[in-house]
């Protein structure tokens, strides 16, 4: 008996040390992307005006303050987020360098886009076909 209340205290000790870490790790990646925007911000009003390869990166930085914030108050990754973040900068990339890029790579981005969007088609559908009705409805 002594045994099973050395190991519920090591395994409570355990769980606590593992959220003090995804606590810690959230605060260091959400200031890490903020200091990130803060710093391309700044950059951005120093020019003239911003461009749409700035303001794809503004919206980046939004994207991956959001899922931060998700993941902080559920402890749920919406997969969701991550194929926005992943569209966004497919697009910023093509929209940035369509004139040097080789048709092959136009057409791949292109393609990549598409099936990301497909994936999140998918997730939208599965999410409301077979999710329960007491879930926050993020994947």
């Amino acid at each position: 008996m002594r045994n099973t209340k050395s190991f519920n205290y090591i395994e409570k000790a355990g769980d606590v040390l593992v959220e003090l870490f995804h606590t810690v790790g959230l605060f260091v990646v959400g200031g890490t992307v903020v200091w990130s925007a803060v710093h391309a911000y700044i950059g951005i009003m120093h020019q003239s005006h911003a461009g749409l390869d700035d303001i794809l990166l503004l919206f980046i930085y939004l994207e991956l303050g959001a899922m931060i914030g998700i993941y902080f108050k559920t402890h749920r990754l919406p997969v969701r987020f991550l194929i926005y973040i992943a569209i966004t900068a497919l697009t910023r990339l093509l929209a940035i360098d369509i004139k040097t890029l080789p048709n092959e790579s136009i057409i791949t981005l292109t393609i990549a886009i598409f099936i990301l969007t497909l994936a999140e088609l998918v997730l939208r559908f599965g999410n409301m076909k077979f999710s329960r009705e007491n879930e926050d409805g993020d994947c």
